[in-house]
């Protein structure tokens, strides 16, 4: 497991943004969580069964609202189309691609 803090560091981000981050991730059922000096987090499923639409609806939230419904349903098929899109490049195809990039 890896905490907030060391994973900020390598990010070079805050670890309030991490850890914010991860009760999002926690929450779609992402990452397991554990608190006390050995807790952390880590990955729930393993990096080629987590696709980049996977994290994303995790984490944007709200999409869009719309009150026309026709566009509504139109907007709706639009961002499922995106995430399928998205979910046919896993963490691990990244993490590939960033580890042959350096």
């Amino acid at each position: 497991m890896k905490t907030s803090s060391e994973i900020a560091e390598v990010l070079e981000e805050s670890a309030v943004m991490v850890r914010r981050t991860f009760l999002l991730l926690h929450k779609a059922g992402l990452i397991e969580q554990r608190k006390g000096p050995r807790g952390g987090a880590r990955l729930k499923l393993t990096p080629k069964q987590i696709g980049l639409g996977d994290v994303f609806a995790a984490t944007s939230g709200e999409w869009l609202v719309l009150e026309d419904k026709s566009v509504a349903g139109l907007a709706k098929k639009v961002r499922e189309d995106a995430l399928e899109a998205m979910n046919e490049h896993s963490l691990a195809s990244v993490l590939k691609r960033k580890k042959k990039a350096k």
